[in-house]
């Protein structure tokens, strides 16, 4: 019956373009917290709907169903709802803009300008939820990624294409460090996802941690933190579509995307707001599956293609590493970066701690020499802080341990190599060089005396 009715309507309107077809409306039912109940309207999951309330139209989408009821969650806050208030469905899917012009801008989660600076040109539509690449037909990652950072990349070697973790607590300097990635970066293309953070922290970010420079070549897309959970979701997957945009433009993206603690948080209040069953430490299973979604569509694209280059923030509650949003993160990422509360307390920045942080693609991007003077690094990082209980009291004895030795000697040379400046840019040929040259035999300078290493032993 719909069909012979949509046809007649389509007979009478002459190059309408898209059939038409008949929208059933529903009512809504119930209002619980942020989950809205609807009865009476023919929708699927994650189709999108307008609340026709008597301020205007609320959008909202669909996130389950029980029975005959169907729940919704509003976009953004909603006002005058009541009862029997009307439910529409959209007729077409909302779709995004891609293109040239979102280079230099900052969008909210629905893709509207945030900057003022007028509305978007030089731009497309494109459909949300593309298809992921076959991991087949994926490129391997071959290459070493130039980020700026000489600790990271002398002692952590990203690689094109590689997905990867910065794991911090709050207020160690990530934002910071997300920032000198950005400008320092050897990348065609930046887009930053910045989900749930303060709404002070968009703007400083942008004009204080990004800069001009940082910004002429990038897309920021911004959810703060009063965003609806939608928004923030949606603002995550946004990001990641533009940044899919370009690497299929054949060029080389940085994707950074702060943070994905606060997607998985987003996606726990609207599990839970529906009734799913809350699993770990709160976290309903639809989190856990929900992140390698997210996840898997960076890295690098078919053969001759563009890449995507991921870092996720990840914050650790109470600087916890088995929190389960971290722990689950470190499972389907290709490394791990951890900043120490401890090292950013002394003033040592960026404050990575490199003994806890790893690379899981340096050895298929880095020469064997560079690899092993790595490993020599993080060794006589390892031996330091095995004893440094033991040198701080003054009970280890020169010359029982050559290596240790060698670690308390070059103590402030290393700690010189994880420092730098915030606007001072380190190339992946200097790190190399600067490493080692650093692990070389001879002294470097004048070597310290055993008390003054002891004595620095103690800001360590």
């Amino acid at each position: 019956m719909w069909s012979d009715i949509a046809s007649s309507i389509n007979a009478l309107v002459p190059g309408a373009g898209e059939p038409l077809l008949p929208r059933v409306e529903g009512r809504l039912t119930r209002v619980v917290g942020m989950t809205l109940e609807a009865e009476g309207v023919d929708v699927s999951i994650g189709q999108a709907c307008d609340i026709l309330t008597n301020s205007g139209p609320v959008a909202a989408e669909v996130v389950g169903f029980s029975d005959q009821k169907v729940f919704l969650m509003p976009m953004a806050q909603a006002s005058n709802l009541r009862v029997g208030t009307r439910v529409r469905p959209r007729a077409r899917a909302d779709g995004i803009l891609v293109g040239n012009g979102l280079l230099g801008r900052v969008i909210d989660a629905l893709g509207q300008p945030l900057d003022r600076k007028g509305p978007l040109s030089d731009v497309a539509d494109s459909v949300l939820g593309q298809q992921a690449i076959n991991p087949l037909d994926r490129h391997p990652i071959s290459e070493p990624l130039d980020v700026g950072i000489r600790a990271i990349n002398g002692l952590l070697t990203v690689g094109k294409g590689q997905r990867i973790g910065l794991f911090a607590g709050s207020g160690v300097g990530k934002s910071v460090l997300m920032g000198m990635m950005t400008r320092f970066t050897q990348a065609d293309v930046v887009v930053v996802g910045l989900i749930g953070e303060r709404g002070r922290e968009v703007k400083e970010f942008v004009d204080h941690i990004l800069g001009k420079e940082g910004l002429a070549r990038a897309v920021v897309v911004a959810s703060p933190a009063d965003d609806a959970p939608l928004q923030r979701l949606r603002a995550s997957h946004l990001a990641t579509e533009i940044a899919e945009y370009f690497r299929d433009q054949g060029k080389n993206v940085l994707l950074l995307m702060d943070s994905l603690t606060r997607y998985a948080q987003a996606q726990r209040e609207i599990a839970l707001a529906i009734g799913e069953p809350p699993a770990t430490r709160g976290y309903p299973p639809s989190v856990f599956a929900r992140l390698p979604q997210l996840v898997e569509r960076a890295g690098n694209g078919v053969e001759g293609g563009g890449s995507i280059t991921a870092f996720y923030t990840v914050l650790t509650e109470g600087d916890d590493l088995q929190d389960p949003i971290a722990d689950s993160a470190r499972a389907i990422l290709d490394g791990h970066i951890v900043l120490s509360r401890r090292l950013a307390d002394e003033g040592l920045y960026p404050a990575i701690d490199v003994e806890a942080s790893i690379s899981r693609v340096m050895p298929n991007v880095v020469s064997e020499q560079h690899l092993r003077a790595a490993q020599q690094f993080k060794g006589m990082m390892s031996q330091y802080t095995q004893n440094k209980d033991l040198i701080s009291i003054g009970a280890y004895q020169p010359g029982s341990d050559k290596t240790l030795d060698l670690a308390i000697e070059r103590l402030p040379y290393l700690k010189d190599f994880v420092r730098q400046s915030l606007n001072q840019p380190v190339s992946f040929r200097d790190a190399e060089q600067g490493l080692r040259k650093l692990l070389q035999p001879a002294p470097l300078k004048p070597s310290m005396d055993r008390a003054s290493a002891q004595a620095d032993s103690q800001s360590l």
